[in-house]
């Protein structure tokens, strides 16, 4: 295997909070000998390398990693986190995206950067609204976003393929097929993205006529459901699910634990401070316009929510809104934003609030971010900070469940070629899609080489589920009870 390189993050230089970073610029040269430098790194880093999966010499224990990042985070929620990774190796790999982190940094890379992902795989994919309310599909989480080489995110991408494949009772066969369509369609995007002049490529999105496209006949009905469910999702459906009425206001209903109101919050900071906080900071990172139309809604109420699994134990609040009335309501998501799992091994953002990391990676990435998409910082009085991002609750907003009444085995693959084309399409829009268009060019050879390396980690991964669910048989890690939930 080639030697491995710490991979530079960024092209601009580490900055301070007082100046910024130099802008980026891109390399000048042609496609013709972007297109060549990048198949010439073939010699670098061979298909067969890109196959292989070498652990660590000195891999630090699953445990471990959990349990360190459990210091940083709510004590009880922690359980929760553990009680919905224990569900199955799938449901474990989707919270241990800094067990991985581990592993992708020992892998031989092209060293060909773009804004990762950082925590990629099948379930963080979606259908959201633009800011005109078109409804698009593409990445819909960046918690852990930081520049890198491309492989990283396929690689987490396809190994969850395989995984999920696994824990839902697919054949190896439909495993293959999953990451050879995610494969070939990110190289067929990419070569496509290669030649688009600029502006075209930022203007470019995966509507709901390319969706169509890619299903089958026989699954159009499924899809119909999925595009009708996620127009849906509206502030005022939000509304009636979410809040009751006591005596003439309207409050958030209390879930306990995954929704309730609380009197604290960081460090002891009475919740209602830290909520007023938090929106004074935000309103700041908001363009102009935006603020105008944030500023005519006045807070009424807010909870904090324990959404996903990665993130249980991080502060999670959703703020609730009023405008012209009851029936102008806003929902927004706060979202404490610690570094990603992914700075060990690529070096600190040049944001120095990770609420304004997650929401770069997210313009980068995604390309038509909500209107309400926004960062800021709250404070205790000892003054430790909290950084945070929000962004609307759900507003034309449909994430993509893996089983469970989600993606089927029968409909996986062709949300698979879904997949491999909005990574692609984030990857050119961050990165150089000529360079690496070149380097994965159009041979099934990457396709095989990926499946490979999916298939090994699939076994890393199975090995370390074990582990983690003899700590919890053993006592050494807690977890919640399902009735409790």
């Amino acid at each position: 295997m080639s030697s491995v390189k710490k991979i530079i993050q960024s092209p601009v230089a580490k900055v301070s909070r007082l100046n910024p970073p130099e802008p980026f610029m891109a390399d000048q040269s042609s496609i013709k000998k972007r297109v060549a430098a990048g198949k010439a790194l073939r010699k670098k880093v061979t298909f067969l390398e890109q196959g292989t999966y070498a652990p660590p010499k000195h891999r630090i224990n699953p445990i471990e990693v959990l349990q360190k990042q459990a210091k940083s985070r709510n004590e009880a929620l922690i359980p929760i986190r553990y009680e919905r990774m224990l569900q199955s190796p799938f449901a474990f790999y989707r919270g241990g995206a800094a067990i991985m982190a581990q592993d992708l940094a020992n892998q031989a890379t092209t060293d060909i950067t773009v804004q990762l992902c950082g925590d990629m795989h099948v379930s963080n994919f979606g259908l959201f609204g633009t800011a005109e309310h078109r409804l698009v599909f593409g990445i819909n989480d960046f918690d852990e976003t930081l520049p890198g080489s491309w492989e990283w995110d396929i690689k987490r991408l396809v190994a969850s393929a395989v995984i999920a494949c696994e824990s839902m009772g697919g054949s190896e066969a439909l495993g293959k097929k999953l990451v050879h369509h995610i494969s070939s369609e990110y190289q067929k995007r990419m070569a496509q993205y290669a030649q688009m002049p600029y502006l075209n490529l930022a203007q470019q999105f995966i509507g709901e006529k390319d969706i169509r496209k890619h299903f089958s006949k026989t699954h159009q009905k499924t899809l119909d459901t999925y595009l009708k469910e996620t127009k849906g999702q509206g502030n005022i459906q939000v509304l009636a699910k979410l809040t009751t009425l006591v005596g003439k206001n309207r409050k958030i209903i209390n879930r306990p634990p995954l929704i309730e109101h609380l009197k604290k919050g960081l460090h002891g900071v009475a919740f209602k401070k830290l909520a007023s906080q938090a929106v004074s900071s935000y309103v700041h990172s908001l363009l102009a316009d935006r603020q105008v139309l944030f500023g005519r809604y006045s807070l009424k109420d807010f909870a904090r929510k324990i959404v996903g699994v990665g993130s249980v134990g991080t502060t999670c609040m959703v703020l609730y809104f009023e405008g012209n009335g009851e029936n102008d309501p806003l929902f927004l998501q706060y979202k404490e934003a610690q570094k990603s799992v992914l700075t060990p091994y690529l070096g600190e953002s040049v944001h120095p609030n990770m609420g304004h990391r997650v929401v770069a990676g997210q313009r980068l990435l995604q390309g038509a971010p909500d209107i309400f998409l926004g960062f800021g910082a709250v404070n205790n009085h000892a003054g430790d900070t909290q950084d945070f991002y929000l962004r609307q609750l759900r507003d034309m907003k449909g994430g993509i469940a893996v089983g469970s009444g989600g993606v089927t085995l029968e409909t996986f693959p062709d949300y698979a070629k879904l997949f491999g084309w909005a990574l692609a399409l984030g990857h050119a829009r961050s990165g150089d899609p000529a360079t690496i268009a070149g380097y994965c060019g159009q041979s099934k050879e990457l396709d095989k080489a990926l499946y490979e390396f999916a298939k090994a980690y699939s076994k890393q991964n199975q090995a370390d589920y074990a582990v983690f669910c003899e700590a919890v048989k053993s006592g050494k890690l807690k977890v919640a009870k399902k009735n409790t939930l």
